[in-house]
């Protein structure tokens, strides 16, 4: 199993959990990505964040670089869905271990255990 713990502030936003994902991962090309808040972890039906289309509206979608974690109302063992790069499919599945007070003198986000080696963005790499 592979896996991350990363540590962010609720004042902190899904682009910035979006960031952190990605340097944990080390990935370097960036793609489009969208956090899905469904009734499962890969729900496309539920409350959905990511970069909106300015051309399209979809409702139910929000702006990651706008919503921050505690609007999406998170609670202890939430789980939900990261889809990274539309055309790979990179899913991943976020789950909230707990919910604390941030401690004022470290920066967040922060990536405090690493499972595993991070698999290569590309197939070829």
């Amino acid at each position: 199993m592979i896996s991350r713990t990363i540590e962010v502030r609720g004042d902190q936003t899904l682009e910035q959990l979006h960031r952190a994902i990605f340097a944990a991962f080390d990935r370097s090309d960036e793609h489009l990505y969208e956090f899905q808040f469904g009734k499962r972890p890969f729900d496309p039906k539920g409350p959905n964040y990511g970069i909106p289309d300015p051309h399209e509206r979809k409702k139910g979608y929000g702006d990651a670089r706008k919503t921050t974690m505690d609007a999406v109302g998170l609670t202890s063992d939430r789980v939900f869905g990261y889809l990274f790069d539309f055309g790979d499919e990179w899913f991943h599945q976020v789950q909230v271990e707990r919910i604390e007070h941030a401690i004022p003198t470290v920066t967040y986000p922060r990536v405090t255990k690493r499972v595993g080696q991070s698999p290569p963005q590309y197939a070829e790499e």
